[in-house]
């Protein structure tokens, strides 16, 4: 199991200190979120690629319907070549309902969004390869050409494609079917209750056998666990195996109960100087 921390609140000079932190204790990935208006979090993601040398880095998570797929496969692209090939790209369709996140715009719908996210997951692959293609979507349409002006940015370093992790509601195979056929499953429960290790077993198995339909293994594909262990608390691990033993190839530690920068500032560097919750 690998191990990453969202740091909840702050800037690009934060996310450039923390993540050096982060990477000397041992934690394999710095995550930061992606706002809808606030410090932009491939700018914090970029910073932080210029302090550190091993971890990865990426967002939890971009709102990708809310985004261009050519301004984003730009982004992160940039942070890609910037680091050295170590970004993840966590993708959802956004919060639904919520007025400060559609401040700017009236929400178009679930499934809308979901039609947008479709278009702009099989663009970002055909934008990362660095060749003319002609794409023909719901909402996106791309014309092939010879060169562009001025010249497109470089592919990423990781390819086919960055790897990709999205959001699948189990049980619904239409969500569940996205998430398959990417790079990572970001688990999420569409029922009563919370996501429990047992529907995350249920989920990974539908998965596997959903990749086995299309000609794909398991092998290199991901599934984070999210969730909150203390710096102080020495059994943070029990926290962490019913994930790991459920099939949780990622733990992610983030801590939302402040959005406070000094507050999130301290308890991020506690947090990340006491290391990873492994499990043995």
């Amino acid at each position: 199991m690998k191990y990453g921390f969202v740091m909840a609140y702050g800037d690009a000079r934060d996310a450039a200190e923390l993540a050096v932190i982060a990477e000397e204790n041992g934690w394999d990935g710095f995550f930061v979120w992606e706002s809808i208006w606030g410090i932009d979090a491939w700018v914090m993601l970029g910073a932080a690629a210029m302090t550190t040398q091993r971890i990865r880095l990426g967002t939890m998570l971009t709102p990708v319907p809310r985004r261009k797929p050519w301004d984003l496969a730009g982004q992160v692209s940039t942070v890609d070549n910037l680091s050295g090939g170590r970004v993840i790209l966590s993708a959802g369709l956004g919060v639904t309902g919520d007025e400060r996140f559609w401040l700017f715009e009236e929400d178009p719908g679930r499934k809308v969004r979901a039609e947008l996210l479709d278009d702009s997951l099989e663009m970002l692959q055909l934008l990362w390869r660095d060749e003319p293609f002609d794409y023909s979507g719901k909402h996106y349409r791309s014309k092939k050409v010879d060169e562009l002006m001025p010249p497109a940015p470089p592919p990423p370093v990781q390819q086919p494609r960055v790897p990709t992790w999205v959001v699948g509601g189990w049980p619904r195979p239409k969500s569940m079917r996205r998430a398959a056929l990417q790079d990572g499953w970001l688990p999420a429960y569409v029922g009563d209750g919370e996501l429990t290790p047992e529907l995350l077993t249920q989920g990974i198995d539908w998965i596997r056998k959903e990749r086995e339909t299309h000609g794909l293994t398991m092998d290199g594909y991901d599934v984070p666990a999210e969730g909150h262990t203390s710096a102080d608390d020495p059994a943070a691990a029990d926290t962490v195996r019913p994930w790991a033993e459920a099939g949780a190839t990622w733990w992610i530690d983030a801590d939302w109960s402040s959005m406070d920068r000094d507050v999130v500032r301290q308890a991020a560097e506690r947090r990340l100087k006491a290391g990873p919750p492994r499990v043995d």
